[in-house]
């Protein structure tokens, strides 16, 4: 799957799936593989069912659908399940530059306006992550 294809899915049951596909397996054939619950995986890739963010149950997941660890894939993985739980990734909570700019996208994301300084703030603290 190229790298714009994984920022492509909406939700985490849409990757999952599409995943799986692509490295060959059915439901039945990847639970049997891997000793999955072909219920709880059919109500994940439906977005019934909401992913754990337990590190070590993600990683096996990512692990059985091929996904490279530390590629972009495995970190939309990882940002998806958190998504699909309204929760924010270690990673990010870690990190107290982008902890304390959330606020600023929270005000963004609802539509209210942020000031000319804010804005400089956002996009150095985002040029800083991204180096």
């Amino acid at each position: 799957m190229p790298k714009s294809q994984a920022s492509s899915f909406q939700t985490f049951g849409e990757f999952f799936r599409q995943k799986r596909v692509s490295v060959g397996f059915t439901l039945r054939s990847f639970c049997e593989r891997y000793g999955y619950d072909p219920g709880n995986i059919s109500r994940l890739e439906r977005n019934i069912l909401s992913p754990s963010i337990d590190r070590q149950k993600l990683e096996g997941y990512a692990t059985a659908l091929k996904i490279p660890r530390d590629s972009e894939e495995w970190t939309s993985f990882f940002d998806l399940a958190h998504a699909a739980k309204g929760k924010i990734p270690e990673d990010i909570i870690k990190s107290p530059h982008i902890l304390s700019i959330l606020p600023a996208f929270y005000r963004t994301a609802r539509g209210e306006k942020l000031d000319k300084k804010k804005i400089k703030q956002l996009i150095k603290l985002l040029n800083d992550v991204n180096k």
